[in-house]
């Protein structure tokens, strides 16, 4: 049996992962974009191919039960097709994002998503926020001002992508069953209608999977890059404090933001003044979840 200190190490390593494999996901959608795959066309392979990991997660984790359980009631099928359309939502905004050179845009969202998330939670679930919360959004809604002004209107991408996946937060909050078995029921109403859409566009000469078996693999990866990242979110979010969750989550937009700098993206003074004050929000928000997590551990 594996000791504790080996454990939490493990758990570290597989949020990293997890969140290091969504920050490098503009480049494989970048590359895609390379070779004329549109944003329709990635959305329907990723939401093809997703299901058959999906299923694999489930039956790795032997949930077959539970998903039995969630296809017989309406309540939980009717949140999860709501939790769909949202991360529906996100994943279009973002493959459009990145494919029409907004990957800074787009790491803003994920930068704003947690800050947006604590806002609702004190809002709408009653969640006691701390005067560092109230600081880092402050300092969040300043930075998304000055970003309006340096774009010339509001940060549209960045905005949608924050309230789509905070959307997708809450409804599956209200959702009686596991990440696992969530997913797959999630994927599952997308894969017909993904499928139609793929087979439309090899129907029509549009398509690209029958161009070569190199094409053909590539868009068969985003069913991993896909199910991959969240099965090691969800096996190091229970077993990390959510201190260290509260500050991994941050790699994935900063190594966005560097992939949009590498890839030549305009970032002008006032962009980076706006980021300045974004980064400064996610600096109050990471201290003070350290010392909430350390006035907890004094009382312990």
């Amino acid at each position: 049996m594996p000791n504790s200190q080996d454990q939490g190490r493990a758990a570290l390593y597989a949020g990293l992962g997890a969140y290091g494999l969504w920050g490098f996901l503009p480049l494989y959608f970048h590359l895609l974009g390379t070779l004329g795959v549109g944003t329709g066309e990635i959305i329907a392979h990723r939401t093809l191919w997703s299901v058959f990991w999906a299923l694999g997660l489930v039956w790795l984790s032997r949930q077959g039960g539970e998903v039995r359980r969630v296809l017989t009631e309406p309540r939980t099928m009717g949140l999860l097709a709501l939790s769909t359309l949202a991360v529906l939502l996100n994943w279009v905004i973002y493959v459009l994002a990145v494919n029409a050179g907004k990957v800074i845009e787009a790491s803003l969202g994920y930068y704003i998503n947690p800050l947006l998330n604590m806002a609702v939670g004190a809002l709408f679930f009653r969640d006691r926020m701390p005067l560092t919360g109230k600081i880092a959004i402050g300092l969040a809604v300043i930075g998304v001002a000055v970003q309006t002004l340096a774009l010339g209107h509001l940060p549209i991408i960045s905005l949608t992508l924050a309230i789509s996946f905070c959307l997708y937060g809450v409804i599956r909050k209200q959702v009686r069953a596991d990440a696992q078995t969530g997913l797959f029921i999630e994927c599952l109403y997308l894969t017909l209608p993904g499928l139609i859409y793929v087979l439309v566009l090899q129907s029509t000469g549009a398509g690209h999977a029958l161009e070569g078996p190199g094409v053909l693999l590539l868009l068969m990866a985003a069913g991993p890059a896909t199910v991959v990242p969240l099965a090691l979110f969800a096996w190091s979010a229970r077993r990390l404090s959510l201190t260290a969750m509260g500050f991994l989550q941050f790699i994935a937009p900063t190594i966005q933001f560097c992939i949009g700098l590498a890839l030549g993206e305009a970032f002008t003074p006032l962009r980076a003044l706006s980021f300045a004050f974004i980064w400064a929000g996610v600096a109050v928000f990471a201290w003070g979840a350290w010392r909430a997590s350390h006035q907890i551990s004094a009382v312990a």
